[in-house]
């Protein structure tokens, strides 16, 4: 279980015309608190409109950086994403979760290991931070980046690729994407088969990648994921983390039991029992008991709400993160697992 700590806001950047990145300052009491690996998320806290948001935002800095940073990408009705582009200014303080994620890359400069990363829109800002310590911390290892936008105006963070491929361009390969622009050096398109394959098989047939990270909308990285298979990649080296999931709509979901379910929660080492109506999710049933457990995005793309089941059984509407053996362990999202026995027992402080 997270705490969250109060930290003020160092610097506001405009990234693009619906895109900034935040700065915070942090106390040096609590920067080992706050040491992340590259491709974690930190979760940030506030009241808006006198309703409690949390909203997940991956860190777009080294971790060698000293700086914790994100980026903030304004979509249409996102009620955290318009009033961190229209109304945060520095010097605001917002509530943040320490660093968490599966979606990481440890360096070691031992190894000499190539990545390729494929990334669209806003997925760029984990990315950004595995390239960033791939390029600083193994200092024989190249990384290639394909980067879909729709223009160039709505590339986050173009002029520092545009400098992290001058600064090390022996070792960092960047081919953008653009849908809606044409422009030189550039795929016109979408990120899509016939551009990894392009990408993998001919462009960059020379370099052997060791490991693939995609990042963003569900669609693409089916699509990647399924291409790199095909040509026989293993599906181990290849990571991923959702920056879109599907529409609740889309989703197939498993048939809901109806009956109850005596509950057992364990969090921060405080264990509570009750009864809950197995239609509801264990995280709403927790969260309507008072019991703070963590969470974030409740929409199955974090992993804010893992828990692990120690008896007793669930199952999940959607699961786009943990891998079957995982759920075999007993791992599940509570915000997308509905219990399906008499009694459960949950613990969040066993993950």
């Amino acid at each position: 279980m997270s705490s969250f700590y109060k930290l003020s806001i160092k610097d506001i950047k405009r990234e693009t015309n619906q895109a900034i990145s935040i700065t915070f300052n942090l106390p040096e009491n609590l920067k080992d608190t706050f040491a992340f690996k590259a491709g974690q998320y930190i979760t940030l806290k506030t009241n808006i409109d006198g309703h409690e948001v949390r909203r997940d935002y991956s860190l777009c800095s080294s971790p060698k950086s000293g700086d914790l940073k994100v980026a903030v990408k304004e979509v249409a009705e996102g009620t955290f994403s318009s009033y961190a582009n229209k109304t945060l200014k520095v010097g605001d303080i917002l509530e943040v979760a320490p660093p968490k994620g599966r979606f990481i890359f440890t360096p070691n400069d031992s190894k000499t290991k190539n990545i390729a990363a494929f990334t669209a829109g806003s997925g760029i800002t984990p990315v950004l931070s595995i390239i960033k310590c791939a390029l600083e911390e193994e200092v024989h290892s190249k990384v290639i980046l394909v980067y879909g936008n729709k223009t160039t105006e709505d590339t986050m963070f173009l002029n520092e690729l545009l400098e992290l491929q001058h600064q090390y361009k022996d070792r960092f390969s960047v081919q953008f994407v653009f849908s809606q622009q044409d422009e030189d050096n550039a795929i016109f398109g979408r990120i899509e088969k016939s551009t990894v394959n392009y990408v993998v098989k001919n462009e960059y047939k020379h370099i052997e990648v060791d490991a693939f990270y995609l990042c963003g909308p569900e669609a693409m990285i089916h699509t990647v994921k399924n291409v790199l298979t095909d040509h026989g990649i293993d599906e181990e080296r290849i990571h991923f983390e959702l920056f879109k999931a599907a529409k609740p709509a889309e989703v197939e979901e498993k048939t809901v039991a109806t009956g109850n379910t005596q509950i057992t929660i364990t969090v921060d080492d405080e264990t509570t029992t009750f009864e809950m109506a197995q239609k509801q999710t264990i995280l709403e049933a927790a969260l309507d008991e008072d019991i703070d457990a963590p969470y974030s995005c409740q929409g199955g793309i974090c992993s804010s709400c893992l828990a692990r089941i120690k008896e007793g059984e669930a199952t999940m509407r959607q699961n786009n993160i943990l891998t079957e053996n995982e759920v075999a362990e007993g791992l599940i999202l509570t915000c997308q697992a509905h219990p399906t026995t008499p009694t459960i027992t949950v613990d969040f402080d066993d993950v």
